[in-house]
């Protein structure tokens, strides 16, 4: 694996992910942009090019070089191919599990009329082309992976066989009711956040293809605006990336999905069409951002907006160092390198100093204390919010021994874990420094 050494005594845990994953990955899309914006291609399928461009470096790099196909974990074993009369019925069985799961999702897709308006009818458009040729291609893939599976019966299976009437295990049946449950847990996030992925794909790379340099070269601001703009296409083209791509054959499967309601709640508030920073928890009432109170003062303007350009990086670094591996609500294998040596949350710590450095609640153009104490407030809801969403991913992930050696080690290792611990006991909310810190690893 990769694990490296803090010191000589007390190595880092492995990393399910190596470093190279990711940089392989940024280097195939800074490709493509420089060569979209030689030839002007900004449109929307010049940004899904841009998803491939990502994509393809990462998964040979994967399969050359780190040679994930081969792990355990996979579940594969490409040795020894059971006979296809053997696994024929299973598949079969799966394949209706796959397809009537594909069906509810359509189905949600069907009926929530925001699908099919605004920046969302690019994906429905987009997975309307794809349909057909997913639908096609599923029958060979199943039918050949199924061979080298060393257990083939997943939850596509045992939904499947829950559709064609076969009892459950509980009755002296086949299919267990847990692994449906999972099974349809880890497709709805796969479901409810590739959507809303692909429609932000066009959005910020149509921006940064468009942009001419020399028009932002002298101005502080724009280039910092510019930057930011670059730092979360990476992001979402990289999270994009990691919803299209979750293969056993790849080590980038599901494990689990989070199985607690409070840890969807958390999550889904922050995406549309549940989003409640558009609504209760809005704190840009009578704002203006940090241009806006800097303006005239340059070394001022040019040191905030270096610092929310790098809080920025940090946030984007820590969706590059997922490699293919991205996505919310899931356990997709343990990081310990890149951002996630020194906090368990990146992100989640740079989007929320971001989002106060930016906006600074604290200050109104109308002058009311009103709206400074509630824009205050409410932004102190939305980091609460985050906190929550890491006290639920925790939850989840600590079922994984990994996770928890890696939270253990942190604890005694990472800087951000050990000052809050430190600063826990000095308040008197923890007896001893060593125990496990309340910090996690975002899955955003």
């Amino acid at each position: 694996m990769f694990t490296q050494k803090s010191d000589g005594h007390d190595p880092r845990p492995p990393s399910a992910v190596s470093s190279g994953v990711g940089v392989a990955g940024l280097i195939g899309l800074l490709s493509w942009i420089l060569i979209a914006r030689q030839y002007g291609m900004d449109g929307p399928y010049s940004a899904l090019v841009a998803c491939l461009s990502c994509a393809v470096p990462m998964v040979v790099w994967s399969l050359l070089y780190d040679k994930v196909h081969l792990r355990a974990s996979t579940g594969i074993d490409w040795k020894n191919p059971k006979p296809f009369k053997q696994t024929f019925d299973i598949s079969v069985a799966k394949l209706a599990g796959l397809w009537a799961t594909w069906a509810i999702i359509a189905f949600i897709y069907c009926i929530g009329r925001w699908y099919w308006t605004g920046q969302y009818q690019f994906s429905m458009e987009m997975m309307e082309t794809a349909a057909p040729f997913v639908l096609g291609l599923s029958v060979p893939y199943v039918m050949w992976m199924d061979r080298h599976f060393v257990e083939p019966r997943d939850g596509a299976w045992h939904f499947g066989q829950f559709l064609m009437g076969a009892g459950s295990q509980d009755h002296g049946g086949e299919y267990d009711r847990e692994k449906i449950y999972h099974h349809l847990r880890a497709w709805g996030v796969k479901g409810f956040f590739l959507a809303f992925m692909i429609s932000i794909v066009p959005g910020g790379f149509g921006e940064i293809v468009r942009l001419d340099i020399a028009q932002v070269v002298n101005d502080p601001v724009a280039i910092a605006h510019w930057l930011i703009i670059a730092m979360f296409v990476i992001d979402v083209q990289f999270a994009t990336v990691g919803y299209l791509l979750t293969m056993k054959p790849l080590d980038a499967h599901i494990r689990t999905a989070n199985p607690y309601l409070a840890g969807w709640v958390a999550a889904l508030i922050c995406y549309p069409p549940f989003i409640l920073m558009n609504g209760p928890l809005n704190y840009n009432v009578n704002t203006a951002d940090w241009a806006y109170w800097f303006e005239g003062h340059q070394t001022i303007l040019a040191i905030w907006g270096a610092g929310l350009v790098i809080l920025t990086a940090i946030y984007a670094w820590a969706t590059v160092a997922f490699g293919l591996r991205f996505s919310n609500l899931t356990h997709r294998g343990i990081l310990t390198n890149g951002p996630y040596r020194f906090t368990k949350h990146p992100a989640y710590v740079a989007k929320n100093s971001y989002w106060w450095l930016a906006t600074m609640p604290f200050l109104v153009t109308s002058g009311s204390l009103t709206d400074m104490v509630r824009n205050t407030v409410i932004m102190a809801l939305v980091s609460a919010v985050y906190y929550w969403r890491a006290k639920t991913e925790e939850k989840h992930l600590l079922s994984d021994p990994a996770y928890k050696e890696y939270a253990e080690w942190m604890d005694r290792n990472a800087p951000i874990p050990r000052a809050i611990n430190w600063a826990k006991v000095k308040i008197g909310w923890w007896p001893q420094v060593d125990k496990a810190a309340p910090e996690i690893q975002p899955a955003e």
